[in-house]
């Protein structure tokens, strides 16, 4: 039985500390609002006062919290609680460059940190399903993996690096975002054709998406665009998609025509629709 802290309990913290004490873990949590905490008293949790109270006794000290400033707050005011063998566990999506600087911080102050984002729902977390990723020392993940695998579907550790779990985690969600904001344009265009919404998102059953980022989306890194799909073309057909929407409002299509009247006023016209990443992969 490990000894664990959650320090913040929204939606997805709280269901992380559920599946550790429904595992046989000896969970206590924080939240800044104690009425989340307090929820989870049900489940044999206990609850903490302050963030230095919940980390007493500690193996591990989970963090999901919501941005830089709060993780580092609340670190802070943990620390006078902290065991000198715990590691801290941070969870939250944070930027790159501030977490390689908190990484560094608490190195320096003999602090075990480990950044490990995931692509997880609260219902994943119950259910130990999604993906988490962990970036720190090998000294300090490799005692850990059996536990932070339980917690999970797959786990990907990404080496040393402190940031380049924070950097790969802003890749997923920006893909995600991304996705649903194309799904959002897709169903406009369907109301505007008076399609029925389910049909339209049925239908994108027929592109294999996997597929797309295997070859489409290697090329691109490469900085190889093959032709396929003149960006001409695909420029003609935005436009089809901008006028049979009309008025209603769209998430994603304007900005990427935009993007692609840049590159067609540079003489990209004939090249692969592709070459939209070219500022990105040039050397």
């Amino acid at each position: 039985m490990a000894i664990i802290a959650f320090l913040g309990t929204g939606l997805l913290g709280a269901a992380f500390a559920e599946a550790a004490a429904k595992r046989g873990d000896r969970v206590t949590a924080w939240n800044r609002s104690a009425d989340k905490a307090q929820a989870l008293v049900q489940f044999g949790i206990t609850v903490a006062a302050t963030p230095a109270d919940a980390v007493r006794g500690a193996s591990r000290v989970h963090l999901v919290l919501k941005d830089d400033a709060v993780v580092d707050e609340i670190i802070a005011a943990a620390r006078a609680g902290l065991a000198a063998d715990a590691v801290i566990v941070d969870h939250s999506t944070t930027l790159p460059t501030l977490t390689a600087a908190r990484a560094r911080t608490l190195a320096a102050a003999g602090v075990k940190y480990l950044h490990c984002p995931v692509f997880m729902t609260p219902l994943m977390a119950r259910t130990a399903k999604g993906s988490m990723l962990a970036a720190g020392p090998a000294t300090v993940f490799d005692p850990l993996r059996a536990d932070l695998a339980a917690m999970t579907g797959r786990l990907e550790y990404q080496g040393e690096r402190s940031d380049l779990a924070a950097a790969k985690k802003l890749f997923g969600n920006a893909l995600i975002l991304s996705l649903s904001a194309a799904m959002a344009d897709v169903l406009t265009l369907a109301k505007a054709c008076d399609v029925p919404g389910q049909d339209a998102i049925k239908m994108m059953e027929l592109l294999d998406l996997n597929m797309m980022v295997a070859t489409r989306g290697a090329n691109m890194a490469r900085g190889d665009f093959p032709p396929s799909f003149e960006l001409a073309m695909a420029r003609k057909d935005v436009g089809l998609m901008l006028e049979t929407a009309g008025a209603r409002p769209l998430a994603l299509l304007h900005g990427i025509a935009a993007r692609m009247d840049q590159l067609l006023t540079a003489g990209h016209g004939a090249d692969d629709v592709s070459i939209l990443a070219i500022d990105a992969v040039q050397r």
